[in-house]
């Protein structure tokens, strides 16, 4: 009898092991799926294509550029048909740098391709300023000639400024005039030509949505050329500007505020990852060369902000190069038509 009650309280202790030892692997397992499942709904275990998809969409101007030159070429075969008027490009340069040739022969280029005569004088290095001079009062004078671009930088012995004043406001098309800056600086007042690559710059976020009202702003550089007019296009469209420049304190600090930064200041890789807002805009205006034994050049175009890391944080982002260089020139076509119109009165 004894041994029977033995047995008994044997089984039923073996049965209670056995019924703790399920429910504690039950627990387990129940931990580790819903483990899982945090983790996976979280995002701990996105797939690659998931990954992907939080890359900054690239703000293509090589695409916007060619859909202004068609928009161009239309506007100047209505303007010849009607009003028997071909819009005039004059272009003046100084000198044999290869970079400013490369550029004089890519405008050129580009005025055939939209149907604007191209007019160019190539002068040597040594010539006086007076020469210079000359051939701009001509153009100046010359009825066919809409806009007339000097290609900068001038050789040292010239006065920049002395020939760029020189340029009739009206034909004034790469916008450097100075009552085109003073009317663009103005509220109430408008320039009649804006300077092409801020111009371009600010196209690009029309032209992908970007909205600029109330957004906070920073331009990196304060040239005549590109920063302190993007800085103003910038104001007039509402936003709240800051100018980053050789001088600021801590200018990562102020970048990282940015909604929308434009980047213009010849540093090659100088605007980091860990600068930028996630989800902030950028267009990179800087083109700079450095080495890649890679390439068959040997180097390779680099921008101001270190692309690799600022698209992983970015919202949208121009590449370098085909982002802001194509707009610059279509720019250029787009003032010379505006100089043709409103010398003509033509609408």
């Amino acid at each position: 009898m004894n041994g029977i009650c033995f047995l008994k309280g044997y089984f039923v202790l073996l049965a209670i092991s056995l019924l703790l030892t399920c429910c504690l692997c039950f627990d387990i397992v129940g931990s580790y799926v819903a483990r899982y499942n945090a983790n996976f709904f979280s995002g701990a275990y996105m797939s690659a294509s998931a990954t992907e998809a939080s890359s900054a969409k690239v703000i293509d101007g090589k695409t916007v550029a060619k859909q202004i030159r068609d928009e161009i070429a239309v506007e100047v075969s209505r303007m010849r048909e009607a009003a028997g008027v071909i819009p005039g490009l004059a272009v003046i340069l100084v000198g044999d740098r290869k970079d400013s040739a490369t550029y004089v022969r890519n405008k050129k280029k580009a005025c055939e391709t939209v149907g604007i005569n191209s007019l160019e004088v190539n002068l040597p290095e040594d010539s006086t300023e007076e020469e210079v001079l000359n051939h701009i009062a001509g153009y100046n004078d010359d009825p066919s000639v809409h806009g007339i671009l000097v290609q900068l930088p001038l050789p040292s012995h010239m006065n920049e400024q002395n020939v760029l004043n020189a340029v009739r406001i009206e034909k004034d098309v790469d916008g450097f005039h100075p009552l085109n800056i003073g009317r663009l600086a103005m509220r109430g007042r408008e320039p009649l030509f804006v300077p092409c690559t801020p111009k371009g710059c600010i196209e690009l976020l029309h032209r992908y949505g970007v909205s600029i009202k109330g957004k906070r702003a920073v331009v990196i550089g304060r040239s005549n050329i590109v920063g302190m007019p993007a800085a103003l296009l910038l104001q007039r469209e509402d936003a709240t500007v800051s100018i980053v420049h050789s001088r600021t304190t801590n200018p990562e600090e102020i970048i990282r505020q940015a909604d929308i930064i434009i980047a213009a200041v010849g540093q090659p890789n100088m605007v980091k990852g860990s600068w930028i807002k996630p989800g902030a805009v950028i267009i990179d205006v800087g083109i700079n060369p450095v080495d890649d034994p890679s390439s068959s050049r040997g180097y390779k175009l680099v921008g101001d902000v270190c692309y690799e890391e600022a698209v992983k944080v970015a919202s949208a982002i121009t590449p370098v190069p085909g982002g802001v260089g194509p707009m610059t020139i279509a720019m250029l076509l787009q003032n010379t038509l505006i100089s043709a119109k409103r010398i003509h009165s033509f609408e």
